[in-house]
């Protein structure tokens, strides 16, 4: 449940799962518990959401009185596909990891308003970008980390394969990361002070099939994200809608992308207002991704990614990129 005042933004099930994990540190759900407006038996509800604050609160407290900094690896390393409810089941039902992928973008926000997938293709390599759309402060590094190794560990469960890549983070690597990694060496492929949080790999691996696929079974949890989605109101298709018109054309106006979806640009602007953001921050949002996946070919000159993200010259692309991620575009090719 979220305190009075909070906005709801992750399900109770996601504080479950650290009540459980705390479990094998023998912290008792109690003393986890003790003084936060949540209970047990009310994170078993699914209809349970849990506000910003406190899901900070708890995570800092799981950290604490397990006095295990990295708990979000412990986290990630543990993620079953059941923690993401419907969208979790539409995703292992689906016929390969593209199409899960696909699923995951539109329907997270069923999940959480705080944090999108998006996914892009530029050649060869497919990213899948963890993005923020809450201030998350110190739950960031937590969340970022616990979502991108799990997912990757939930995507080679499902396919039954080692899918080869790297994970980017924007932290810098922390004290105890290495203790990790001399424990699960699949670890290696982490990457740290990087311009987003990402998972990169080969986009030929959209293609792969999973091993759980069942076309009925997916259908019924679609339809089932679908009318939850739907019951956040109409403002959420609306998003994804223009995040597919600006994801390869990240210089459209405005007015292009309400002729493509047969709306006035006023009722655009409303619609997306309702779902707290802007045509402007989505299109800000794409140029961001894509100027991140291009600078990963160091055949593109910097002059050549500019003109390709409607920037005049490659000053303004610079620092838009700066605003973006801290660093230079040079700096961030360097680090890819």
């Amino acid at each position: 449940m979220a305190r009075h005042g909070e906005v709801a933004t992750f399900p109770g099930g996601y504080a479950r799962e650290i009540v459980e994990l705390c479990a094998m540190f023998d912290v008792p759900a109690e003393r986890l518990l003790a003084g936060l407006p949540l209970s047990e038996e009310a994170l078993t509800d699914p209809g349970t959401r849990v506000g910003l604050e406190t899901f900070t609160k708890l995570v800092r407290r799981a950290e604490a009185l397990t006095g295990e900094p990295g708990l979000s690896y412990f986290a990630g390393l543990h993620m079953r596909v059941s923690w993401h409810g419907f969208l979790g089941f539409a995703a292992m039902t689906a016929g390969t990891i593209g199409e899960a992928l696909e699923l995951a973008e539109r329907f997270s926000r069923t999940r959480t308003e705080a944090l999108s997938l998006v996914t892009r293709v530029d050649g060869e390599v497919a990213s899948l970008f963890l993005e923020e759309h809450a201030e998350l402060g110190e739950l960031r590094e937590f969340l970022a980390t616990t979502l991108l190794v799990g997912l990757a560990l939930i995507g080679e469960a499902l396919t039954g394969e080692a899918i080869e890549g790297r994970i980017e983070m924007v932290h810098a690597e922390p004290a105890y990361f290495q203790r990790f990694v001399a424990a699960v060496p699949r670890l290696q492929n982490v990457r740290f002070g990087q311009a987003a949080y990402r998972a990169v790999f080969d986009a030929r691996r959209l293609k792969t099939r999973i091993v759980s696929a069942d076309a009925a079974a997916t259908r019924l949890a679609r339809e089932q994200c679908e009318r939850e989605l739907s019951a956040l109101g109409e403002g959420a298709p609306v998003i994804g809608a223009v995040r597919a018109l600006v994801r390869d054309e990240p210089a459209m106006s405005l007015a292009e992308a309400a002729k493509r979806l047969s709306m006035s640009e006023r009722t655009l602007k409303r619609r997306l207002a309702e779902q707290g953001t802007t045509f402007s921050a989505l299109v800000d949002g794409a140029r961001r991704q894509k100027a991140i996946a291009l600078l990963l070919d160091k055949r593109l000159t910097l002059e050549a990614i500019a003109t390709q993200l409607g920037y005049s010259d490659t000053a303004n692309f610079t620092r838009a990129f700066r605003r973006w991620t801290g660093m230079p575009p040079g700096e961030a090719r360097g680090g890819g």
